[in-house]
């Protein structure tokens, strides 16, 4: 998929992904796969062992990424997925990235 027009609807996520989710490349395979549904954001380790991620994109887009979250990776352990709506206004992502551990 292409990454969102400038006049398309966008909708803003922040998702909290639980579980054995560090230290298995989880973030970088979050990069291609947000990349190759034209997901922008970013994501990043938490020092609580779990991954955060704000994602930006069409209400599909952002489906097929939670999906992928959740159960994409096979050496991901998931508990839980936390999705929060940001309501606007909000700032619009260019791309997606992997963020420093915070």
């Amino acid at each position: 998929m292409e990454s969102h027009d400038k006049d398309e609807p966008l909708e803003t996520r922040l998702v909290q992904v639980r579980g054995q989710v560090q230290g298995i490349g989880y973030r970088e395979a979050c990069v291609r796969r947000a990349t190759a549904l034209g997901v922008t954001g970013w994501v990043r380790n938490r020092m609580d062992g779990s991954v955060e991620a704000m994602l930006q994109g069409s209400p599909e887009q952002l489906a097929e990424m939670c999906e992928w979250l959740s159960e994409g990776m096979s050496a991901a352990l998931v508990d839980t997925l936390e999705v929060t709506e940001v309501q606007p206004p909000f700032a619009r992502f260019d791309n997606f990235e992997r963020l420093p551990t915070l």
